[in-house]
């Protein structure tokens, strides 16, 4: 999930880790509820929870699945040497299912859904060994994970599960499924950590706690706050029974502390600002023309295709970033833009000024909220520069467009409007999304993971990817995932969009070998020109050493080298 304004994260500033590097691996109470409303607080004072209510915007992902999109993340990962069944039924036992979520099932109503302990739970309903055919090399795992993306959860059970194959390769490998209505990928990354034993921050204990305090961070206890009346952002992950209960508390405060503080100049003005920007930004999204006809807007066949590339160095990632004076988001969009674009012409599609917007989910979520599951995410849109042939150009073009985004309200505007669509109406829900889903072509998110390298019952996780679903009449997602030192893409398609996604990943390796030899001949030929700053002499340094790149079309692999928290 891509943070545009976090991409620090990967900027290499020293102190700064990213937060996955810190979680501990040993949760308790982690992902409960997901509001702190006084029924939240009677459910836990009265049983423990075996029937809650699902928040308004989960509710809303829960009745997003259609004919052919399914809505369900998908992880992906593999050891370098094997994991024992039996070790990882045991780190499932202890680790995963003491998240009380996992172990409940969805059942709807009228007015929306509701969690209910299964009674009957069979850790073998959801713990699922199988072989691959053939050679279990990367094609027949990809196959795989194609086959369960197009699969659809049993509605009597919870809504997950992994496949796990104990011998691929020289190690083992699973395929692990969750629908989106019980996390999104921030909170999802943050339990595949809980499984492993990488354990270098601080204890995830407590986090329950944490969750029960109603309120922003800073806020005095039992003031009241008269915006947050109006901030649906946080209003709309709870229960619809906690909405109602929390705004009667909230106003019943307000008329303590009194009502003329709503009616101050500088409240007056902070409520207008931020309902006026909200009202903006929905009237600029509505009226965004539909992403322009091209093969990756085919009408869909359900049946999906997934495929991942060699990885990058994300040291040589950086290096690119520094050197052009762009971030690493930026340049790892561009790639992409550039594989799609490349893929489209051999298409005998015509590229030549053309921009695909990719739908890029946004962290929402306090630093105080990190271990809740749920969802608290918002969208963004982003054009992606496909038809700008030269690498240079289409970096700085992606660059310009990721700057004129940021302070952009499309992330809070399409959580509320998701919120809003959970609490109405199943039947307003479908046109409204399929409104939004023709202003993109694709889903692309951009997760930092942890840069120190995790283990899994002993043995070294070597690979990670995990793709977010396309909805309405999205066909095509792209996962973007950072892991030890190396940045791993990935792509999920729909058959009638893209029949071999290979295609487009093994373009991947090379467009960033192009950007990278245009970077290096760019900054050597600049200082040739004029005497160059120190910073750039030193990205200059570090681009030109960089070693020669292969042939197109040839990506190079890369020697691993490990990486540690510290030096990212």
């Amino acid at each position: 999930m891509s943070d545009y304004l976090r991409d620090r994260a990967y900027s290499g500033q020293r102190g700064v880790v990213p937060a996955f590097a810190k979680m501990t691996v040993r949760p308790a109470g982690f992902g409960q509820a997901t509001g702190g409303g006084m029924a939240s607080r009677k459910r836990a004072a009265t049983g423990g929870g075996q029937h809650e209510r699902m928040s308004a915007v989960d509710t809303a992902w829960l009745r997003m699945d259609g004919p052919a999109n399914t809505m369900m993340i998908v992880s992906v990962m593999a050891t370098a040497t094997p994991v024992p069944t039996a070790d990882l039924r045991r780190v499932l036992e202890t680790r995963l299912l003491c998240f009380p979520r996992f172990r409940k099932r969805v059942e709807t109503d009228p007015f929306g859904a509701s969690w209910i302990e299964d009674s009957n739970f069979d850790l073998d309903a959801h713990l699922v060994v199988t072989e691959l055919p053939g050679k279990d090399g990367r094609r027949e795992l990809q196959a795989l994970a194609a086959t369960l993306a197009s699969q659809r959860f049993d509605p009597a059970r919870p809504l997950w599960q992994l496949h796990f194959v104990e011998h691929y390769g020289t190690g083992s490998a699973w395929v692990l499924r969750l629908h989106h209505c019980y996390a999104d990928g921030i909170a999802m990354i943050r339990v595949l950590l809980s499984l492993t034993e990488q354990d270098a921050g601080p204890a995830l204990a407590g986090a329950q706690a944490a969750e029960s305090r109603p309120g922003r961070r800073g806020r005095r206890k039992g003031a009241a706050d008269p915006l947050q009346l109006l901030d649906w952002v946080a209003q709309l992950t709870q229960p619809a029974s906690d909405i109602v209960e929390n705004a009667l508390a909230e106003g019943a405060r307000l008329l303590e502390t009194g009502v003329h503080k709503l009616f101050h100049p500088e409240v007056a003005a902070a409520i207008a600002l931020q309902a006026s920007g909200m009202v903006g930004e929905f009237v600029r999204v509505v009226a965004l023309p539909d992403d322009p006809a091209s093969p990756l807007r085919a009408p869909l066949s359900g049946e999906k295709r997934v495929a991942w590339s060699e990885p990058l160095d994300l040291q040589e990632v950086k290096t690119v970033s520094r050197a052009l004076g762009c971030t690493v988001n930026d340049v790892l969009m561009a790639t992409v833009a550039g594989a799609l674009g490349a893929y489209l012409r051999t298409e005998g599609f015509d590229t030549q000024g053309v921009s695909l917007r990719a739908s890029v989910p946004v962290n929402l979520r306090e630093a105080d909220e990190a271990t809740t599951l749920g969802n608290k995410f918002g969208l963004l849109f982003v054009e992606l520069p496909v038809g700008v042939a030269n690498p240079l150009q289409r970096a700085h073009t992606m660059h310009d467009t990721m700057q004129n985004l940021k302070g952009s309200q499309q992330p809070p505007l399409t959580l509320t409007v998701l919120g809003l669509l959970g609490m109405m109406p199943n039947v307003v829900q479908g046109p409204v999304l399929e409104l939004f889903s023709r202003k993109g072509s694709l889903v692309a998110s951009n997760v930092p993971g942890p840069q120190a390298p995790l283990h899994l019952c002993g043995q070294r996780i070597t690979q990670m990817h995990f793709w977010v679903p396309q909805s309405g009449s999205i066909g095509v997602g792209v996962s973007i995932l950072s892991y030890a030192g190396e940045v791993f893409f990935g792509l999920i398609a729909d058959r009638a969009c893209i029949a071999e996604p290979a295609q487009v990943v093994d373009r991947l390796g090379p467009e960033f070998e192009r950007l990278l030899l245009a970077a290096t001949v760019g900054v050597l030929g600049l200082e040739q020109r004029a005497p160059a700053s120190q910073p750039a002499q030193r990205a200059s340094k570090k681009v030109a050493g960089r070693k020669r790149t292969p042939a197109a079309g040839k990506p190079r692999r890369r020697k691993r080298v490990p990486q540690t928290a510290g030096n990212t």
